[in-house]
């Protein structure tokens, strides 16, 4: 592949700065000051802030100067109401979408009247006022968010746009290829745009890809790209509307790659010393900021005085912008509030069954009518995952849906796990939800950043709530070995921003799901494979709910109390009847975040001896959880040790004698015979 150098053919022609644009219209000497002053306000702030840096006055800076003419080109050439997913150099697209400075500074210094309060710092942060998605530290997620976005555009065929900025080095994460994957299957109109500066921080691009130029990635996609010099403005403006164009008739993803170069380290600590001195000198030739203003002169557009005029007239917004930041006091550290930002509020509203017919019905089934109902019931319900429409997914969960509900709102994925769950994010932030389910819980890996990273914690760090339902096929008890079986619900009981719910009934299927839809917050459903057809019972036709965190007695009893969730339910209710002769208490948790501790903490004080149970391997388990806050909140009531039973350490075995001795069920009744001699 070419060395960096490839990039020394990019000159400065002053031709391009002919004022005229490609259509043949000319830009009028007051448009060209607009642009200029939209130009030369991020370069002013930028150098405001290396100053406040070097006086320790904000923590960290990633800077752009270089590289201002692609982040102000975007802006100026989209529509307001477009939505762009920046990343850290591109202070140009909050500048030019006209965000208040003092706010922005807030956000820089971590006050709390900033984007995230506090929460998260620089770029990190959105803002659906001015339709921007900030970055996650992670770079390449916000792709896939983009596709969401897109996708609600062309659901509502509003012939818009979204543009999603990366890097160079961003381009080589599985969430680039899998974003434009599903993007060019899906025909979303949608933008990437590329910034190539030949670093991934100090990596050149020679030990980054093979490809000649990264719009070549764009090839093996179907998809048209095209490239620019990033340095040139008037370029920049022309080709972003060009692409927007070709975006919306065709219905199609384009990428696009600018050519640039960043004259300052990859953040300020990191420094420029790998790069060789005669490229840097190259490259500020280049400057965009430089050229543009030379371009203004030269035509006589503008005057020395008018620039002076237009930087004396920024500094100052600079300088009363800080000045008010400055003023504001830091946050405040309150518990209140930060557990309150966690979630979206999600008043649960409980919706009883009419006195109707009920239908004996297995837990599939009720899982079926559940999703079926919630799709009559929320228009804006978009269902995605492998499968899930011809077919009817490998469970036949969503069997018949296409034909009642179409193709835009059961949709079939590819094999891109992460870029689904970041479409769902994109969507919840047009006002969508979504259904993503995984084929097995066990894939869910291949999307668990999105999941931890992005659904989990948008509402807390900038207020947009992930209006996302996971739906998770898990659990053993079907010979599928290690990849098909295992209970990993406490990767996300872990997880602050997530909830969790698993039941282990027809009828709380249903009634939870139901309130996971109704829920505006990122909801893991767990649905147990092995109960699918294994169970049934009497189930209500009509639509209702069962409130989210709230626990389910299944037995009474006063000798023993058996916490547990999913299948250890079953487990359980058949070991009580092997000991008629002891009083067990069997009490569902149902959901697992949040969890139901008040009937938790009532069954013990009733029964004062505790087995907690799960499928999951015991180590670690959410199991765990519950016998420790008992331990350390109910140790009064106790008359033995709070007792744990769960499965083996070790992944799920596939042969039917070791996955049995896998599982704690033939475990539970020699704990239960080792509590009671308490």
């Amino acid at each position: 592949m070419p060395e960096i150098n490839q990039y020394n053919a990019i000159r400065f022609d002053r031709k391009k700065y002919s004022g005229e644009s490609h259509s043949g219209e000319s830009h009028s000497d007051e448009s060209l000051k607009m642009i200029y002053k939209a130009l030369i306000k991020p370069r002013l702030i930028e150098e405001k802030m290396l100053i406040l840096l070097r006086q320790g006055k904000i923590t960290k800076w990633f800077s752009g100067i270089g590289q201002e003419a692609i982040a102000v080109g975007v802006g100026l050439a989209l529509d307001p109401e477009e939505y762009i997913l920046p990343m850290h150099r591109n202070l140009g697209v909050f500048t030019s979408r006209n965000i208040p400075l003092t706010s922005l500074f807030a956000q820089f210094q971590g006050k709390k009247s900033g984007f995230t309060k506090g929460r998260d710092r620089s770029f990190h942060f959105g803002s659906n006022a001015h339709h921007i998605v900030g970055m996650i530290s992670h770079l390449g997620p916000q792709l896939s968010v983009a596709n969401g976005i897109a996708l609600a555009n062309k659901l509502e065929n509003n012939q818009k746009v979204t543009i999603a900025f990366s890097g160079d080095g961003a381009t080589s994460q599985g969430e680039f290829h899998e974003a434009l994957n599903v993007a060019a299957v899906w025909d979303l109109p949608v933008i990437f745009l590329v910034e190539n500066n030949g670093y991934g921080l100090s990596t050149p691009n020679n030990e980054q890809f093979r490809c000649a130029s990264i719009s070549d990635k764009a090839i093996g996609y179907g998809m048209e790209a095209l490239q620019v010099d990033g340095n040139n403005l008037l370029e920049m403006i022309y080709t972003i509307q060009r692409a927007k164009e070709k975006a919306i008739s065709g219905s199609k993803p384009i990428l696009v790659e600018a050519l640039t170069f960043r004259m300052r380290g990859h953040e300020e600590a990191s420094g420029t010393k790998y790069v060789p001195e005669e490229l840097m000198e190259e490259w500020q030739a280049k400057d965009p900021v430089q050229n543009y203003e030379t371009f203004l002169l030269e035509n006589k557009i503008i005057s020395d005085g008018e620039i002076s005029e237009i930087k004396s007239g920024i500094k100052k917004e600079i300088e009363e912008g800080l000045s008010l930041a400055f003023e504001e006091p830091l946050a405040e550290a309150s518990e209140e509030s930060e557990l309150a930002d966690l979630f979206a509020p999600s008043p649960q509203t409980i919706e009883k069954p009419l006195p109707a017919a009920k239908k004996n019905i297995r837990l599939v089934d009720a899982i079926s009518k559940g999703l079926y109902q919630a799709m009559e019931k929320f228009p804006n319900l978009v269902l995605m995952g492998q499968d899930i429409a011809e077919y009817g997914g490998v469970f036949k969960i969503t069997e018949g849906f296409l034909e009642k509900f179409g193709k835009d709102r059961v949709r079939n994925t590819p094999l891109c796990e992460s870029a689904i769950l970041g479409a769902a994010l994109g969507l919840s932030i047009k006002g969508y939800k979504t259904m993503v389910e995984m084929q097995f819980a066990d894939f869910v890996t291949c999307g668990f950043n999105q999941i931890i990273n992005n659904l989990a914690k948008s509402h807390y760090r900038w207020g947009q709530n992930a209006d996302v339902v996971v739906r998770m096929p898990t659990g053993a008890g079907v010979k599928a070995g290690p990849f098909h079986s295992q209970s990993n619900e406490a990767w996300f009981t872990h997880t602050p921003g997530l909830k969790v719910v698993y039941p282990s009934t027809p009828t709380d299927a249903k009634g939870l799901l139901a309130s996971a839809f109704e829920d505006p917050n990122p909801v893991l459903y767990f649905e147990h494979k092995a109960l699918y057809r294994s169970i049934s019972e009497e189930v209500s036709d009509d639509f209702y709910t069962i409130p989210i965190g709230k626990a389910h007695v299944v037995t009474q009893g006063t000798d023993l109390s058996i916490i547990t969730y999913g299948m250890g339910v079953h487990w359980a209710r058949a070991i009580a009847e092997e000991f008629p002769e002891i009083s067990m208490e069997i009490i569902d948790l149902r959901s697992l975040i949040p969890w139901d501790k008040e009937a938790v903490k009532a069954s013990v004080m009733k029964t004062n001896k505790v087995l907690v149970c799960n499928e999951d391997c015991l180590t670690g388990s959410f199991s765990g959880e519950i016998a420790a806050w008992i331990a350390e909140n109910c140790f009064e009531f106790l008359d033995a040790p709070v007792m744990r039973e769960g499965s083996l350490d070790t992944p799920v075995p596939f042969a039917a004698k070791l996955e049995d001795q896998f599982l704690p069920k033939d475990r539970l009744r020699e704990k239960i015979r080792k509590l009671m001699e308490y």
